[in-house]
């Protein structure tokens, strides 16, 4: 099963930013890293100009709704950092860890009162995990 771990190791920390940096110039909107998938199994780069690729956790509010999502990034070191890709996914992943996923400490910070001070009542469902 997937390992989501909430701190980026040192080693990682550069890459992680260059992709979060990337993804955020993309979608137009500003997101964090919140957490990263399975960071042991990314092991050692062979060569200095192999790619890499992590799972990240991005966190970040896009048309007024506050989100979290699992993307996959190749990043390769380059002479002004690192070129990104986008790795999307082409199937259902049934090692997925969306399940595990439970929204980072204060990113839905403020949000029930927001919510309850608009509406006469908020229902909330948490099923297996999802949120």
């Amino acid at each position: 099963m997937p390992q989501v771990v909430e701190t980026i190791p040192d080693a990682l920390a550069t890459e992680a930013e260059a992709a979060r940096a990337w993804f955020s110039g993309k979608k137009g909107t500003e997101f964090k890293v919140t957490g990263i998938v399975d960071p042991d199994d990314v092991g050692e780069r062979d060569t200095t100009w192999a790619a890499r690729e992590l799972q990240l956790i991005l966190c970040g509010s896009q048309d007024g709704h506050e989100m979290c999502l699992r993307e996959r990034f190749a990043l390769t070191p380059s002479d002004h950092g690192f070129d990104v890709v986008h790795l999307k996914e082409t199937s259902s992943d049934p090692g997925s860890p969306a399940p595990l996923l439970d929204p980072p400490e204060g990113v839905r910070k403020g949000w029930l009162d927001t919510v309850t001070a608009n509406n006469a009542f908020v229902v909330l469902v948490f099923y297996r995990g999802f949120w």
